[in-house]
C-alpha cells in the first residue's frame, strides 16, 4: 500500500522545445530542476506516475552525515545545509527538523566500527561524537540499559518523505519549471550521436540536455539507450505508527531497528540490516559486479525467489520510441512489504523502549530502492551521449543527500563549478557502462 503523499497537479501542456529535460519525479528530480529553474533555465520535468510516488516517499525520512560512504560525505553536509533552508527557499513546510540522528552499540565490535568511521570522517569536521554511560542516557534516556555506547550527530535531521519531494517540484514551478506527472519518457531522440530532445507518450520535446533521474527505473530506461548501467532493486519495508506518546523524540537505529518520529506524532519504524532481493535476470546479468558486496554483507540481503522475479523475466527490455515501453504499463512501483520483518523490528523495539509496547501500526508499505555495487550514486554525464547524465543509483541514501545531488547535477549539466567534488560519482568507474547491450 502506498504511504501518502501530498499531490502534485500536471501542468496542462506539454511544451514542444526547453533547454532540459528530467526524467523522474523523485527528490533527485525535483532538487535538480529547483537549483536550475532558479539559475533561469527552462526546464520540464516529466514523472510517469506522480511526484514522489515511489521511493522518496516511502523512505524513513533521515537527513544524515553520520556513517556516511567517504565520498559521500561532502554531498551530504552540502546537503544538510540545503535542508536548513529549504522550507524558506520552498515556502512550503518539508518537514525538515533537527533532532539529532543516534546510532546505538550493543558489542564493542560495533563501537570500533563506529570509531573507525569517526576517525575517517573527522577530516570533513562532521559534528558525530561517541556516547557512554550518563552520556548515552542524556540524549536518549534509559538507552544505556540495553546498550553500550551510541554514536551521536545532534545537527543530522530528518523531513517528512511524504511532503518534501511535492514542496520542491511546486517552487521549482514557482520559479519557471514545467512539472509534468502521469507523462512517461519513452527515450532520447539522438541526432548526430547527441540528445536532440526526447519522446514522451504525449510527443516530442526537443531539447539539449537530458537528466535521468529514475530511481528504480533507470537501468531499465538506459539499457534502452545504450548504455549497460549496473544497477539491481532491493525491497525495504516500512511501517509507520499512529500517534505515541513518551518515545524518544531523537531518530536512532540499533542493529535490528531503526525509527523516526513524524510530524503527525507517530513514528515511521523498519527493520534495519534486512531488505530482501528478489532474485531476477539482472542478478545474473550482473553478478560479476555485485558478487563482493554480497558477500561482504551477506547477512543484511535477504535473496529470494517471488513476484518480482516472474514480472522481471517478462518486462520487455527494448522498443522503438513510437510504441508503449514499462514505464507507461507500470506508473508506481508498489511492492508488498515484508510483514515478517517488520514484526522482528516491532519485537525488539518494544522489548528495548517500553513505550514502543503501545504502539498501534496504521500502515506498511514497500518500496524498491536503486543499487549500485558500491552502494555509492553516479551523479555524471554519459561521455558517449553528449547531453545525457544520470543522477541515480542512491543504494537507500538519496532522500538525504537530495538537495546535495540536485545541486551538484545542476552544476555538472550548465558547466558550473561543481558545489562538491564530483570524482566519487562518475560512472566510468564502472568499467563496464561503456559496454552496450546486446540487441
Amino acid at each position: 500500500m502506498s504511504p501518502p503523499v501530498d499531490p502534485v497537479a500536471s501542468d496542462p501542456e506539454q511544451p514542444a522545445r526547453t533547454g532540459i529535460v528530467i526524467v523522474g519525479g523523485g527528490i533527485i528530480g525535483v532538487c535538480t530542476a529547483l537549483f536550475l529553474a532558479e539559475k533561469g533555465h527552462a526546464v520540464v520535468l516529466c514523472e510517469k506516475g506522480r511526484i514522489g510516488g515511489e521511493q522518496s516517499s516511502r523512505n524513513w525520512g533521515w537527513c544524515r552525515t553520520m556513517g556516511r560512504d567517504e565520498g559521500e560525505i561532502p554531498l551530504a553536509l552540502e546537503s544538510l545545509r540545503l535542508w536548513r533552508g529549504l522550507n524558506e527557499r520552498t515556502g512550503r513546510d518539508t518537514g525538515f527538523r533537527q533532532p539529532g540522528i543516534l546510532y546505538l552499540c550493543e558489542t564493542e565490535k560495533e563501537v570500533a566500527d563506529q570509531e573507525a568511521w569517526l576517525n575517517q570522517a573527522r577530516q570533513y569536521q562532521v559534528d558525530a561524537h561517541l556516547l557512554r554511560g550518563g552520556a548515552l542516557d542524556a540524549a536518549m534516556p534509559g538507552a544505556s540499559a540495553s546498550f553500550v555506547a551510541g554514536m551521536h550527530t545532534p545537527t543530522d535531521g530528518r523531513a517528512e518523505p511524504s511532503m518534501a519531494a511535492p514542496a520542491i517540484a511546486e517552487a521549482a514551478r514557482a520559479h519557471g519549471a514545467v512539472i509534468l506527472t502521469g507523462c512517461a519518457v519513452r527515450g532520447i531522440d539522438l541526432q548526430a550521436g547527441r540528445v536532440a530532445g526526447v519522446v514522451t507518450e504525449k510527443g516530442r520535446i526537443a531539447c539539449e540536455s537530458v537528466v535521468l533521474a529514475g530511481g528504480a527505473w533507470s537501468r531499465l530506461f538506459c539499457g534502452n539507450a545504450g548504455v549497460d548501467f549496473p544497477q539491481l532493486k532491493v525491497l525495504a519495508s516500512v511501517f509507520r505508527t499512529r500517534p505515541l506518546s513518551g518515545a524518544p523524540e531523537i531518530t536512532a537505529a540499533g542493529s535490528v531497528f531503526a525509527f523516526r518520529k513524524r510530524l503527525d506524532g507517530g513514528y515511521s519504524i523498519a527493520r534495519r540490516n534486512a531488505n530482501t532481493a528478489e532474485i531476477t535476470p539482472d542478478h545474473f546479468r550482473l553478478l560479476s559486479d555485485f558478487l563482493p558486496r554480497l558477500r561482504a554483507n551477506r547477512h543484511e540481503i535477504r535473496l529470494g525467489v517471488g513476484r518480482r522475479s516472474w514480472e522481471e523475466l517478462r518486462t520487455k527490455r527494448r522498443w522503438s520510441l513510437d510504441e508503449a515501453t514499462p514505464f507507461e504499463a507500470v506508473r508506481v512501483l508498489d511492492p508488498t512489504p515484508k510483514e515478517g520483518i517488520l514484526a522482528e523490528a516491532r519485537s525488539v523495539l518494544s522489548r528495548v523502549f517500553p513505550a514502543f509496547g503501545k504502539m498501534e501500526v496504521a500502515q506498511s508499505w514497500g518500496g524498491m530502492i536503486d543499487v549500485t555495487p558500491d552502494a555509492v550514486p553516479v551523479i555524471d554525464q554519459v561521455a558517449r551521449i553528449p547531453g545525457f547524465f544520470i543522477a541515480t543509483g542512491f543504494s537507500g541514501h538519496g532522500f538525504g543527500i537530495g538537495p546535495g545531488a540536485g545541486r551538484l547535477m545542476a552544476d555538472l549539466v550548465v558547466g558550473n563549478t561543481p558545489v562538491v567534488d564530483p570524482t566519487p560519482f562518475r560512472l566510468d568507474r564502472f568499467a563496464r557502462t561503456a559496454v552496450p547491450l546486446a540487441r
